[in-house]
């Protein structure tokens, strides 16, 4: 099984997108990409417009290549209603528009779905488990967006050919016990996940937040699991990395990569947003 992070938050953007190939099928999770409006006050810096620009190129290079494409919600990290186009000829499975989601994401969904009419196949991943060839593909159960419901739901995807991957969404740390059960119960080794926003720490994420997102995080070590990739939400801290240390420490004593989807690509990591003000104090740009 080849797993290819695209774009993710460590690479320059807010995304998630993963590409998946394995003998039997080609399945691209969440390719969309977006940069956070604004950040310190500052809109996105030109040098998070070209990443941005240029992450695209790839994602519409692997999308030609792509059998089975997976929306896990409706944010536009995650989806591109601007590139539908992508999508076309293709199984598509989305996140239930009408069930367990929130106004928001039902009314985004109803737009994205009317671009894809007529144009893909589309299938309900919630809960479904399906077999193609030699690889199994199951969805979650719709799960919070973060530590609640009120940015809606998410699926999380679970992919086994000889490996197994788990792509957790925006889970945003997977603190609650619907999360890391699902996740835990399948026991994969390979498991990316949306880290704790602590960028946000004190304000929309709470410090019990953050221990709980430790304790269950590490509580999945062990058995099967060798890679651990943390990244989204936790990568828009320049400080990820000493806020997690509990995380780290764990995977030292038990043989568990801990490392962002840039490392896990073997690239180096690219945090501009976390970067923006820097990036506007070295550039002199006006702000």
């Amino acid at each position: 099984m080849k797993i290819i992070p695209v774009a993710s938050d460590s690479m320059g953007v807010r995304s998630m997108a993963t590409f998946i190939e394995t003998e039997s099928t080609r399945i691209f999770i969440d390719p969309g990409v977006a940069l956070g409006p604004r950040r310190y006050g500052l809109p996105p810096h030109p040098a998070e417009l070209r990443k941005m620009e240029e992450i695209w190129l790839s994602i519409e290079d692997l999308a030609e290549k792509t059998d089975i494409f997976v929306i896990t919600h409706y944010h536009y990290d995650h989806h591109s209603p601007e590139r539908a186009e992508m999508l076309e000829g293709k199984t598509v499975f989305i996140k239930d528009p009408v069930n367990r989601i929130n106004h928001s994401q039902k009314r985004r969904a109803k737009t994205f779905l009317s671009l894809l009419k007529d144009r893909s196949e589309i299938a309900i991943a919630d809960g479904q488990r399906i077999e193609m060839g030699n690889t199994l593909l199951e969805f979650s159960p719709p799960v919070p967006h973060g530590t609640d419901s009120k940015l809606g739901y998410v699926v999380m995807v679970y992919v086994e050919e000889k490996e197994s991957f788990i792509f957790t969404s925006d889970v945003e740390g997977a603190s609650l016990d619907e999360q890391i059960r699902w996740i835990s119960e399948r026991d994969a080794e390979t498991i990316f996940v949306d880290g704790p926003m602590t960028y946000m720490l004190g304000y929309r994420y709470s410090v019990k937040s953050l221990e709980k997102s430790i304790e269950n995080l590490v509580g999945i070590m062990g058995n099967r699991l060798r890679n651990l990739v943390l990244d989204h939400h936790l990568t828009r801290d320049i400080n990820w990395r000493e806020k997690i240390a509990g995380i780290f420490k764990a995977g030292e004593d038990l043989g568990v990569n801990v490392l962002s989807a840039a490392e896990f690509a073997g690239e180096k990591e690219l945090l501009l947003e976390a970067m923006r003000k820097e990036l506007y104090e070295k550039s002199g740009l006006e702000r």
